[in-house]
């Protein structure tokens, strides 16, 4: 069970590694909510944003399309430190610590999230889907 885990992790992975948009959204359940703070050390959920609202292909697809056409990716580099299950094998989270540094093609501006996520996957109709994720933290 541990390595459908993984796998989706890597997908996750690979996509960004090849800014492939479908791959990407493929991982998304149709619920899937992304809270995000406004830095790395904004441990306070009080603090963050929802900044893409609920998962929706076309407008995700859109901004992400645009992400991958505006920044370059210097590195991704991404550990999981832990995967969870559930006792009934339908419900899991990861930890993963991520350290990904993406520039700006035109400004040269650098977006570095570095620091560690929480995943959390459901399992719909065989399949796991991403529901939601924290923002890049510092601990």
């Amino acid at each position: 069970m541990n390595e459908e885990i993984i796998e989706i992790v890597n997908r996750e992975t690979r996509a960004w590694d090849t800014q492939d948009v479908d791959l990407f959204l493929s991982i998304f359940h149709q619920d899937m909510v992304w809270p995000w703070p406004s830095r790395n050390t904004d441990h306070d959920p009080l603090l963050w944003e929802l900044y893409l609202g609920k998962f929706d292909h076309p407008r995700w697809k859109g901004i992400y399309t645009r992400f991958f056409q505006e920044y370059e990716l210097l590195h991704n580099r991404r550990t999981i430190e832990r995967i969870q299950l559930s006792e009934e094998r339908d419900g899991a989270f990861a930890v993963v610590d991520i350290d990904t540094l993406w520039r700006n093609r035109k400004t040269g501006e650098q977006n570095h999230w570095l620091g560690r996520v929480c995943k959390v996957y459901t399992k719909v109709k065989g399949e796991w889907k991403l529901t939601m994720h924290t923002g890049v933290l510092r601990y």
